[in-house]
């Protein structure tokens, strides 16, 4: 089934509404109040937010799409993590604020800097998205917690249609684009799994990491790692799914909102034993019965 976009440039593709026709026209990003930073293979924006395929919700495609509000996203994490009130404030304002034990440093894109871990043997580089760094009232850093946030990838070339919705026409066409499922195995489960050994060893975090996607992103997980993880409370050496997806369609001129789906917690032991050893192998001898059935053709 054909990949369709859903959100463009935050509202529906064929909004007329003022809003949205000033979004597409300064190719802005709503969730960002600032221009579209997701790329095309030529660098132009690509303005696709939530697409749709096969399966009937829109699944997010760009990570901005998951900062809905604000960065809603970042202050509801924080208040789990460290409780109620957390007043974000970026990294570089924590020596101009006044502590009062409730202020939490973000460190990340346009928050300040990204706080790269330690190299692996000296080669590659591992950031993490966001640093939440809760400050104590002497000034000082008490805990903290790290969060990765991840939409779908895209495979193939949907430009046809986004250069239709550009100009404010619809697209009954077919593009050849699809969804990465494979990036969940390949990229972000062993980036997950490395961080998380990484992020085990500091004393002062104490509620792991916190992991957000698009909520079919993390069905496709439970799915890949076998759907058996423990559930634990928060600390040290956990990870937290949070998953999202997005509100209901809204009138022209209005964007959909984000709908948290769930929160589940369990080790990175957890993880990386499951993604190791996965529960949904095939039936063993398959490779000798496609090998003897081959050998079978041959020889007639």
């Amino acid at each position: 089934m054909a990949l369709r976009i859903v959100e463009f440039f935050g509202y529906g593709p064929l909004d007329g509404s003022e809003e949205a026709t000033r979004a597409r026209r300064g190719r802005l990003c709503p969730f960002l109040n600032s221009k579209c930073t997701k790329r095309l293979s030529d660098g132009s924006p690509s303005g696709a937010c939530t697409v749709r395929q096969s399966d009937p919700r829109p699944i997010i495609c760009c990570p901005n799409r998951l900062y809905n509000g604000n960065y809603r996203t970042l202050q509801e994490i924080a208040e789990a993590a460290f409780g109620a009130p957390a007043n974000l404030i970026p990294g570089a304002d924590v020596a101009r604020a006044h502590h009062d034990g409730h202020f939490v440093a973000v460190f990340g894109k346009r928050w300040g800097k990204e706080l790269r871990l330690p190299q692996r043997r000296g080669t590659g580089a591992y950031f993490v998205d966001w640093i939440l760094a809760l400050i104590g009232a002497n000034g000082r850093l008490q805990e903290f917690v790290a969060v990765e946030v991840q939409a779908i990838d895209t495979t193939g070339n949907y430009r046809a249609e986004r250069d239709a919705y550009i100009k404010g026409r619809r697209f009954d066409s077919h593009s050849k684009a699809g969804m990465n499922w494979e990036n969940v195995s390949k990229r972000i489960l062993p980036q997950l799994i490395y961080k998380g050994h990484v992020l085990r060893q500091e004393n002062l975090c104490r509620k792991g990491m916190f992991f957000v996607c698009p909520g079919p992103v993390y069905e496709r997980i439970q799915q890949r790692l076998g759907g058996g993880l423990r559930p634990y409370p928060l600390h040290p050496g956990t990870l937290t799914f949070r998953w999202y997806d997005v509100g209901p369609e809204r009138a022209d001129g209005q964007r959909r909102g984000l709908q948290i789906g769930g929160q589940f917690t369990t080790t990175i032991d957890q993880v990386a034993l499951a993604f190791t050893a996965p529960a949904d192998l095939p039936p063993a001898g398959v490779y000798q019965q496609a090998i003897e059935a081959e050998l079978e053709i041959l020889r007639q």
